[in-house]
């Protein structure tokens, strides 16, 4: 879902739950430095079949046929994949829902970063116990679980819980695996610079929202890698806050769907690197809105040691 600008809410929630029932990470400040080492605990991570069924998925069979159609469709995808930006895309993953979302992968124990706004809209709809079944882009289907949820900076973290295998094809008959690797992308340690070459991983949705008949399909893939610019920041407007709009401004095409999807830069020194998530458009201007770097770092230094 990417909403419009946001202008109105009926009523003030907490803007920041975390989810004490599950994974317990040490918020010490002074031990988070980067976004690509050690969380302090290691997840129970179980293992999904390689068949899914409904009794596995809990999906309506309309939900369930729409997640198989999409595995589908990013298996096929993988012959067609850029040879660029491969690490980028490889941590993407898609919500398994209809114009649900999308995620990226930050660190290889499944630590998933989504805009606040794919999990729950308001702190009333928040339900921290509920399962989401996300695919990453090699099609290998996840489910997960909400860990910290922060409406103002448009935030949330989840943590993968379940795995048809772990990437590459390894797999194990216990009920558990232990030392799961899932692909994943580090976070840059600053803003690009205005101008500076970004793309944009993510879901648009299957249909079109725009036409004024409804029901009529968009024709996307069911993940796209488009090609932009840092723009900069808004003048005047926190970056800490993007409750109603993002503060990051960026010219990557998005479409309803692309929330949560990963914005990468990639320099010579460092490679590919995570500098914010897209969350929103100003639908005044036509401007892509995303959550900058600081804000996803100190969204993260409040919560996880990553070491």
């Amino acid at each position: 879902m990417e909403p419009r600008l946001r202008q109105t809410r009926l009523q003030k929630w907490p803007l920041l739950v975390e989810a004490q029932a599950l994974t317990d990470f040490n918020t010490d400040a002074s031990k988070q430095e980067t976004g690509d080492s050690a969380p302090s605990s290691s997840p129970d991570i179980h293992l999904l079949p390689t068949r899914l069924l409904r009794s596995h998925t809990k999906l309506t069979k309309k939900d369930h046929t729409l997640l198989l159609l999409k595995q589908a469709r990013l298996q096929a995808f993988g012959t067609l994949r850029p040879s660029s930006y491969t690490s980028a895309t490889s941590a993407t993953l898609i919500f398994a829902q209809a114009e649900a979302g999308t995620a990226v992968c930050i660190h290889d124990s499944g630590l998933l970063l989504t805009c606040a706004h794919c999990i729950a809209e308001t702190g009333a709809e928040l339900d921290l116990s509920k399962s989401h079944l996300l695919l990453f882009a090699s099609g290998t289907v996840v489910t997960a679980q909400c860990t910290a949820w922060d409406l103002k900076r448009d935030l949330a973290l989840l943590q993968i819980t379940a795995a048809q295998r772990p990437p590459g094809g390894q797999d194990n008959s216990g009920l558990s695996q232990p030392h799961w690797q899932f692909p994943s992308l580090g976070i840059a340690d600053r803003s690009p610079k205005v101008g500076t070459k970004l793309v944009c991983i993510g879901q648009p949705g299957s249909e079109d929202l725009e036409c004024e008949e409804t029901g009529v399909e968009t024709g996307y893939e069911v993940l796209c890698v488009s090609e932009g610019t840092f723009r900069g920041y808004a003048d005047g407007q926190d970056v800490q806050d993007n409750e109603e709009i993002g503060a990051l401004m960026h010219s990557c095409w998005t479409y309803w769907g692309h929330s949560g999807a990963p914005l990468v830069e990639r320099t010579a020194r460092m490679g590919e690197m995570l500098v914010g998530v897209h969350s929103s458009w100003d639908d005044e201007t036509g401007m892509r809105r995303g959550v900058g770097t600081e804000a996803i770092r100190d969204f993260l230094r409040e919560r996880v040691d990553l070491g």
